[in-house]
């Protein structure tokens, strides 16, 4: 598929071979061009044969020589990838988006399966959506690792999860991708009554056969929210159900763990904080690969937070702060706004907030999910200072504005405060507290 380039770089390689907007770019050393995964890895050399239709519809090829091997054309087209998203057709049962009200903006209601974005920024993929000539450029071009999201290893129960024929072929899929040394890190999204017990034996199991192709799996509990109509029923786990499910992965994981020196498959934070036990400590953690799955998320916060208050020995001036935050780390933060106070005394006031989330309807207990709404209908007349701290998670990457579209300047305005944000991490928010950054 040949792809229209929308523009050039100034000061670019293609700029410098005369390259330019309008071009249609076919063919490099050789090979087609479809999408960005094939720009990037054959754009990579020394000395590349370009193909390009002019804009009048002429065939040029373009020899260069000489190019740094890993430095880019300067080519920019209309997307990103160059192609199209990939769409996901499933309708899993536990799908956070089809839990989504209607009339929030349209941007979070794209579902995407697409491997590109699993190697590009760390999307996880269902698999059900690739065809063998995908698999095939996989393995070719090295695109590793790659991101699988599996939920279970058990063919007919994958396929009742995901209401989706194509997803029995999971295990299939990644043996191959390991017998073509494709690394692969892996999810699961674990469901009361359905994935859990015996089936995550067998799914923790089966992931074990593929390590170390297999890096890592990170489990996670379904997040169920109030606008569940029309879907299949599920159920929250409870405290003594967390409990559970941590007492099976310790047990399926630590014999591994002395064998291989990895537990290979961890649990989320969500789940000992919902079991009111204690995170485990950095070490279990090993490094920490699927802490983006907030797998030692509040583990790394905790030993940072600590660290920061080594580093500051005193606090330079008086500061009085409001922290709000979700309901299940309301308790962790309470541990560390009291540590702080007592060693920085009077100079230091810190007040905590728990915002319970009842624009999902109450399930929903994390703070990166937390809407403007319930943030000014919960703290309006209860803040203490003028200072309104909050993890930028609750924001949109790209914008100052929340879930429910409210916008931060609007959230000032309703509760008469000024909104700070620092990221999820314990030296950031407790340098942002004593003014040190």
């Amino acid at each position: 598929m040949a792809v229209l380039i929308k523009d050039v770089s100034k000061g670019s390689v293609a700029e410098k071979y005369g390259i330019a907007a309008g071009d249609t770019l076919t063919k490099i050393n050789g090979e087609d061009i479809n999408d960005m995964l094939d720009l990037q890895f054959y754009q990579t050399g020394e000395n590349l044969d370009i193909v390009l239709l002019t804009a009048d519809g002429a065939e040029k090829t373009v020899k260069i020589s000489g190019k740094d091997e890993y430095e880019p054309l300067g080519l920019e087209f209309e997307t990103y990838l160059i192609d199209k998203h990939h769409h996901c057709k499933n309708k899993c049962l536990f799908c956070f988006i089809d839990q989504l009200p209607k009339g929030m903006r349209q941007s979070l209601y794209f579902k995407d399966d697409d491997e590109r974005l699993s190697f590009l920024f760390g999307n996880y993929i269902t698999m059900t959506n690739l065809t063998q000539k995908e698999v095939d450029r996989i393995k070719k071009v090295r695109i590793s690792p790659i991101n699988i999201s599996v939920h279970t290893t058990n063919p007919e129960l994958r396929v009742k999860m995901m209401k989706n024929p194509n997803a029995t072929n999971v295990m299939e899929r990644m043996r191959e991708f390991a017998d073509a040394d494709i690394k692969m890190n892996c999810q699961i999204v674990l469901c009361k009554n359905v994935n859990d017990g015996d089936e995550l034996r067998r799914s923790i199991r089966d992931l074990q056969t593929l390590y170390p192709a297999v890096q890592s799996a990170s489990i996670v509990p379904i997040g169920l929210t109030r606008y569940r109509d029309g879907l299949e029923k599920a159920e929250s786990f409870s405290g003594e159900d967390c409990k559970a499910v941590i007492k099976l992965v310790k047990e399926e994981t630590e014999q591994f763990y002395r064998e291989n020196g990895t537990r290979l498959v961890y649990l989320s934070d969500e789940f000992y904080l919902n079991a009111g036990m204690d995170i485990p400590q950095a070490e279990y953690y090993e490094d920490f690969p699927q802490i983006e799955n907030g797998v030692g998320m509040v583990r790394t916060f905790i030993d940072n937070f600590m660290d920061d208050m080594d580093y500051h020995a005193d606090a330079k001036e008086d500061v009085a702060v409001d922290i709000a935050t979700g309901e299940s780390f309301y308790p962790v933060l309470c541990t560390m706004a009291d540590m702080a106070m007592e060693k920085y005394g009077d100079k230091v006031k810190i007040y905590i907030h728990k915002i319970k989330n009842e624009f999902f309807g109450g399930n929903v207990s994390v703070t990166g999910l937390l809407t403007g709404t319930d943030l000014v209908k919960q703290l309006a007349g209860n803040l203490k200072t003028d200072r309104l701290c909050l993890c930028n998670d609750v924001l949109s990457d790209n914008a100052d504005i929340f879930l429910d579209d409210m916008t931060v300047p609007q959230l000032e305005e309703a509760l008469g405060t000024n909104a700070e944000f620092y990221s999820c991490d314990g030296y950031d928010l407790l340098s942002g507290i004593l003014k040190e950054v």
